[in-house]
Order: structure tokens, then C-alpha cells, then sequence
């Protein structure tokens, strides 16, 4: 299957989307803070970030700054996956290039369909 940067803070989020992403077969890269979610971005290649926008030191609009400007690392798609759901953060993430958006709490019985569809779907 595919290679997954998940970027998540709170541990229970983290673990959930973990393991649904896991049972499907993923390979799942973690990262808790918006700097590890650089790093690992920029050296893993992963096929799609899912990136939290709340984070410790740096916040996920950052760190999707930091990524799209790293040549190698700039075609990976990189979902906002963030409670903010008031149209005017979904705007927000819009303009900083987000290639998707996904709300908090995830729907158990959709995440991986979108997904895969997300990794299929590539660079918007």
C-alpha cells in the first residue's frame, strides 16, 4: 500500500488514525510537532501528509510552507486534518495549499476510502 506521514499531537487521535491506516496495510510515519513533520517529509518522501494544523512549535501551515518549499519534497500531497471546519478556516487552508481537507473527529468508516483516494487524486 502507500506511505503515510500522519502529524498529530494528541495521542488519541494519533493512535486512532494510526491503526485504521495500519489495518488497510499503510505504512505509517508519525510525527507529533510541525518541525518533526518537516523532517520526515522532506527525508521519507511519503505518498500523502495528513498534517493536524494545531501543533506544538511551529503549526501545520508552517510546516506545509516548510515542505512545499523542499524541490523533492513539494509533490507530495498534503491534507489539513484539523476540527477548524468554519468556512473561513477551510478558506484558510485553501490559500496556504492544502490539497485537501479532512475534519476531526475522522469518520471511522470513511477515512481510508478518502485516503485512497487523496493518494490517487495526488497534487490538486
Amino acid at each position: 500500500m502507500s506511505r503515510i506521514l500522519l502529524v498529530e499531537d494528541n495521542e488519541k487521535n494519533m493512535k486512532l488514525a494510526r491503526d485504521l491506516l495500519v489495518y488497510k496495510g499503510h505504512t505509517v510515519y508519525e510525527a507529533t510537532t510541525g518541525e518533526a513533520a518537516v523532517a520526515t517529509a522532506t527525508k521519507e518522501l511519503p505518498d500523502l501528509v495528513l498534517m493536524d494544523i494545531q501543533l506544538p512549535g511551529i503549526d501545520g501551515i508552517e510546516a506545509l510552507r516548510r515542505i512545499r518549499a523542499d524541490g523533492n519534497a513539494a509533490r507530495i500531497p498534503i491534507v489539513a486534518l484539523t476540527a477548524s471546519v468554519m468556512a473561513n478556516d477551510r478558506e484558510r487552508f485553501d490559500k496556504a495549499g492544502f490539497d485537501a481537507f479532512i475534519a476531526k473527529p475522522i469518520d471511522v468508516k470513511s477515512f481510508n476510502d478518502q485516503v485512497i483516494q487523496l493518494i490517487a487524486k495526488g497534487r490538486a
